[in-house]
C-alpha cells in the first residue's frame, strides 16, 4: 500500500527560476557584508540580553515571590521572554548565525533545553525537515499532522475533524505544554514519527532529554514551592500562566507564515518529485506579515520577514528587512509568487484552513 510514510525522500523539480535565485543570493551576500559592521553588536547584544532578562525574572520570583502579584508577574514575563529568546537567540543559533564559531552557536542552543524543550529533536525537526520540505505532508515536522488536527488538506481524516475549527482554538493555549510534556517524548520513543526517517537518536540524547526536563520542572515548580511561602496551587498556577502566555504569543508568530489558505501544500508524485523547484516551493509555501516596526524587529526577531529566512536560513534575522526589499523588487521584475499578509488576515486564513480541512475532501473541488 502506498502511504506517505513509505515514500522516498522528496526531491525538487528544476526550472529557470533557480537562475533568478542565484542572482538574488549573490546580492544578499553583498548586502549582508555591507551591513555586518553595523549589525554585529545588535546580534550579540540580543543573544546576551534576553537570556539575562529571563534569569532576572526567575530570580526576582525566587526573591520576592511571596508576594502573589510579584510571583505571577514574573512568570508572565518568563512566558513572554521564552518566546523572545526562541525568536532572537535559539532560532538563530541553530542556524549558526549569531557567532562565527559553530561550537559557540551550538552551546547557545542548549538554552532551549534549560527552558524545557529538547534542542536535539527540535533542531532536526526544524532544520532537516521543515526547512527542506515546508508544507509537505509527511516531511514538514513543524506542522506535522496531529491526530486532533487536520492542517494538511491531504491529511488523514477522522470524523471529529469536522469540529476542529471549533475546538482547536481552545486547545491552542496548551501548545507549549504539549511540546514540553508530550511531543518531545513522542519524537524520541515513537519510531513512526517523521524524525526517525532520517536520523538515529544517540543514547546520550535520551539521557539529556530526561535530565533537562527534570531540571526544568524542578526550578520552575518544585524549587519555588520549597523556597517560598506559597502553596502547590500557586506554584503550578505560575507555571500554567507562563505556558498559556508563551503558547498564545508563540502561535501568533508560528501560524501566519505557512499554515493558511494562501499557502500551497505540494505533494510529491509517484517518483517522489515535487511540482516546484526549491526556490518556487519556498515562495509558494511561505508568506510574510505586513506589520513592521522597531518592536517587531528587535523583540520578535523580524518574524514578519519569513520568506527570506527560508531562502537564506544561514543569514541572521537582523538583515531580513533589507533582504526583503530586494526580494520584493525581484518579485515585481520576474513575476514571482511573493506574498505578504496582515497578521489578522493570516490568522483568519489559518482558521479558514481548519474549517476547509474539516471535510475529507475540499468542498471546492469539482466532481464533474
Amino acid at each position: 500500500m502506498d502511504t506517505l510514510e513509505k515514500r522516498a525522500k522528496p526531491y525538487y523539480n528544476k526550472s529557470n527560476g533557480e537562475k533568478v535565485f542565484k542572482t538574488l543570493r549573490q546580492e544578499a551576500q553583498l548586502i549582508t557584508a555591507e551591513l555586518e559592521p553595523k549589525k554585529r553588536f545588535e546580534i550579540r547584544f540580543k543573544a546576551i540580553l534576553f537570556p539575562l532578562l529571563y534569569l532576572c525574572a526567575w530570580l526576582t520570583a525566587m526573591r520576592w515571590g511571596n508576594n502573589t502579584w510579584v510571583y505571577y508577574s514574573c512568570y508572565l514575563a518568563l512566558g513572554v521572554l521564552l518566546v523572545f529568546i526562541y525568536l532572537n537567540v535559539i532560532h538563530d543559533a541553530v542556524h549558526h548565525t549569531i557567532f562565527k564559531s559553530r561550537n559557540v552557536n551550538e552551546a547557545f542552543v542548549y538554552i532551549f533545553d534549560l527552558m524545557g524543550a529538547n534542542s536535539f529533536i527540535w533542531k532536526n525537526r526544524h532544520v532537516r525537515f521543515h526547512h527542506n520540505y515546508p508544507n509537505v505532508n509527511g516531511w514538514d515536522t513543524d506542522i506535522e499532522q496531529s491526530k486532533i488536527a487536520r492542517v494538511f488538506p491531504n491529511g488523514e481524516y477522522s470524523t471529529y475533524h469536522k469540529y476542529q475549527h471549533i475546538y482547536l482554538p481552545f486547545i491552542y493555549p496548551l501548545f507549549l505544554f504539549n511540546w514540553l510534556v508530550i511531543r518531545d517524548f513522542k519524537d524520541f520513543f515513537n519510531k513512526k514519527k517523521t524524525v526517525h526517517k532520517l536520523i538515529k537518536i544517540p543514547f546520550i540524547e535520551y539521557v539529556k532529554l530526561f535530565f533537562f526536563k527534570a531540571l526544568f520542572f524542578f526550578y520552575m515548580i518544585i524549587l519555588p514551592k520549597l523556597a517560598l511561602d506559597i502553596s502547590w496551587g500557586q506554584a503550578l498556577g505560575g507555571f500554567i500562566l507562563m505556558v498559556f502566555v508563551a503558547s498564545i504569543f508563540a502561535l501568533m508568530v508560528l501560524l501566519p507564515p505557512h499554515a493558511n489558505t494562501e499557502s500551497a501544500f505540494p505533494l510529491p508524485d509517484e517518483t517522489s518529485k515535487l511540482p516546484y523547484s526549491w526556490f518556487e516551493h519556498m515562495l509558494q509555501t511561505t508568506n510574510d506579515v505586513t506589520h513592521d516596526n522597531w518592536f517587531v524587529r528587535f523583540f520578535m526577531g523580524s518574524f514578519n520577514y519569513h520568506v527570506v529566512h527560508h531562502l537564506f536560513p544561514h543569514i541572521n534575522h537582523v538583515y531580513y528587512p533589507e533582504l526583503t526589499k530586494r526580494l520584493e523588487a525581484y518579485a515585481k521584475q520576474y513575476d514571482l509568487p511573493y506574498r505578504k499578509l496582515t497578521l489578522f488576515t493570516a490568522l483568519k486564513n489559518h482558521y479558514l484552513l481548519l474549517k476547509q480541512n474539516r471535510m475529507p475532501e475540499s468542498i471546492w473541488e469539482e466532481t464533474m
